[in-house]
């Protein structure tokens, strides 16, 4: 049986939904990103900017790898969500030469756990 597997995905937080014909199984993975985080003084390492901005990075880069560990084995990927995330998970995904399996990326606004649920269900089972 193939592997299908959908995304909902923002900065804060992916909803991975793996669809089998028996039901699905639902897994969160947090972000723990900080946008906003406030520093006091500048340093040689750049502006207080920079260096949020720098982290803010690498916890997405660490949040996206989290992300593919889970996913990779999947045959098919739908990718949804509102902002920005869904384009950088599939760039990252490029990167590691699995964007083959994405079979469709989608603006979605946020939705419940059960709207995506059904919306990725909908997709594979139409």
């Amino acid at each position: 049986m193939k592997k299908e597997v959908g995304v909902w995905i923002d900065h804060r937080e992916a909803v991975i939904v793996t669809v089998m014909d028996e039901g699905e199984e639902v897994k969160r993975i947090s972000s723990d990103a900080e946008k906003h985080t406030r520093f006091s003084s500048g340093s040689p390492e750049g502006s207080p900017e920079d260096r949020r901005d720098r982290r803010f990075g690498e916890h997405l880069h660490q949040y996206y790898a989290e992300i593919i560990a889970t996913i990779r084995n999947a045959d098919s990927i739908f990718i949804l969500g509102p902002g920005e995330a869904k384009g950088e998970l599939e760039k990252q995904m490029t990167h590691d030469k699995l964007n083959g399996r994405i079979v469709a990326i989608e603006a979605a606004d946020k939705l419940t756990e059960p709207q995506i649920v059904a919306k990725i269900r909908h997709h594979f089972f139409r």
